[in-house]
């Protein structure tokens, strides 16, 4: 019996199963690909995966070896959506490959004792009483549960009956990663023609290349791609070398349930939308950042009866506000003359600073916010707690390092000594923050989103350790 099976080894599946494993969770990923593709998707991490993966000691290496950028990845208003005041710990964008961050995540969970299986696809699943019996290749295997991370065509989707609604495509686009035979030939950026534009960025040894695609019934290919930009410019610009060439859409989907039964959904298996603002990693490591504390605590059985739900309840209500942020995006880039007095308004908006901030905070989902119960007034509850420096009796030391357990997480401002009795809940820290004089208290699920602060909800936290943790919050011993 496995605790818990996850279907594919990309970006959602790796960080979900480092989660897991910091736990101490049996965990299996099956991935179908024998070999990481050769190919890269994308090659940004926002403000907010990297204000989530220092919560854990992983943005560091990550942002050692990637290009910062200070600018949230926005091009559908000609106006730059600056990060310096956003609600944030990284106020930039980094620039890294996909590929790159796969290949780390992959080394961690490795570390902490995940169990990676290339090459093996899952093809089946039946939900049994206590457990999900998996067709993997020739085997059959046993799962407490199993997350499907496995993509927009997501098989574990589709065998768990899960409905996946929204709207079909109406605009096709193509990509390549190509070399440009003349490199003087196209500059970086838009280039428009008399059948459309072409938007063309520089990579490590070859250009990234996307314009509209006119035949979406074709075949993708070198040729596909070479007609279609021809098209647009009304002239040959030669592509040669292709390393990776594809076709996208503007379609948007998202899975009716993120959890059902003993079947979880996350990732592109759970939504799909236009790559606009380039979101897709983004959104996949917060789903698995949000599922894996409360997995691992309804497998241990320590969890109450409604955690689970609840990654579905607030998952679901951020991919709504991605695929609507994602749609308008496309419809500002592609606007007409009906259009343009929306661009211009939204302009005006971007221009002041207020909105430009409220932009840059909602395109990168730094606006994400839970609802906690106990509720309260406090800007902080419910949001990914600041990472402020304390000072403790062993030292100095951050709010993230903290929270690099994965447990939940008791602050103690003011010498409230009645802290104390909660220590067997959760993590309790007594600390200095000259930072922020008038904090008294705190308390942190373990994906560092403020569940209550003393002086706004309750006089205790007994409420919201109760609500995100059950009366009982002990574990085995995790890998550290």
């Amino acid at each position: 019996m496995i605790d818990v099976l996850i279907a594919g080894a990309g970006p959602a599946g790796l960080m979900l199963a480092c989660e897991l494993r910091l736990a101490g969770i049996d965990t299996v990923v099956v991935e179908r690909h024998a070999q990481r593709p050769g190919f890269c998707r994308g090659f940004t991490l926002n403000s907010r995966s990297l204000d989530l993966l220092a919560r854990r000691g992983l943005a560091a290496p990550l942002i050692a070896e990637g290009w910062q950028a200070p600018q949230a990845a926005f091009t559908s208003l000609p106006v730059t959506l600056g990060l310096a005041d956003a609600f944030t710990d990284h106020p930039y964008t980094l620039g890294i490959p996909q590929t790159r961050v796969e290949e780390f995540l992959e080394e961690q969970a490795t570390r902490l004792g995940a169990d990676i299986r290339r090459g093996q696809e899952l093809l089946d699943l039946e939900e049994a009483d206590d457990a999900v019996l998996v067709t993997v290749g020739d085997h059959r295997l046993r799962a407490r549960y199993v997350v499907g991370c496995d993509g927009s065509r997501s098989t574990v989707r589709k065998r768990a009956g899960i409905a996946f609604p929204g709207t079909d495509a109406t605009r096709y686009s193509l990509l390549g990663d190509v070399t440009l035979a003349d490199p003087e030939a196209l500059p970086f950026g838009v280039s428009t023609g008399p059948g459309g534009s072409v938007f063309l960025i520089p990579r490590p040894g070859y250009v990234r290349i996307t314009t509209d695609d006119p035949q979406p019934d074709a075949p993708v290919t070198l040729a596909a791609l070479q007609s279609a930009v021809d098209h647009a410019l009304g002239r040959h610009v030669r592509l040669t070398e292709p390393r990776w060439v594809t076709r996208f859409s503007d379609a948007s989907r998202q899975a009716e349930r993120y959890v059902h039964g003993r079947v979880i959904l996350a990732g592109d298996a759970a939504h799909i939308h236009p790559p606009a603002g380039a979101i897709g990693i983004n959104v996949a490591l917060d789903d698995a950042f949000n599922l894996g504390w409360k997995l691992a605590a309804t497998v241990h059985g320590t969890a109450p009866d409604h955690l689970l739900e609840s990654y579905h309840t607030e998952r679901h209500a951020v991919g709504q506000k991605v695929l609507a942020s994602t749609r308008a995006q496309v419809l500002l880039g592609n606007a007409d003359d009906k259009l343009q007095p929306l661009v211009d308004l939204l302009t005006r908006v971007a221009t002041h600073p207020g909105g430009n901030q409220a932009f840059a905070e909602v395109v990168t989902c730094l606006d994400t916010s839970y609802d906690m119960t106990p509720a309260g007034s406090h800007p902080w509850l419910g949001r990914l707690f600041p990472n402020l420096q304390l000072t403790t009796a062993a030292g100095v030391t951050e709010v993230a390092e903290l929270l690099s357990p994965g447990r939940p997480l008791l602050i103690d401002l003011a010498g409230h000594h009645a802290m104390r009795p909660w220590a067997d809940h959760v993590d309790v820290v007594e600390a200095a923050c000259p930072e922020q004089p008038d904090l008294e208290a705190v308390m942190l699920r373990p994906d560092g989103h403020t569940a209550w602060i003393r002086g706004n909800d309750s006089d205790t936290p007994e409420q919201a350790i109760h609500h995100w943790l059950g009366q009982r919050t002990t574990t085995p011993n995790a890998p550290r």
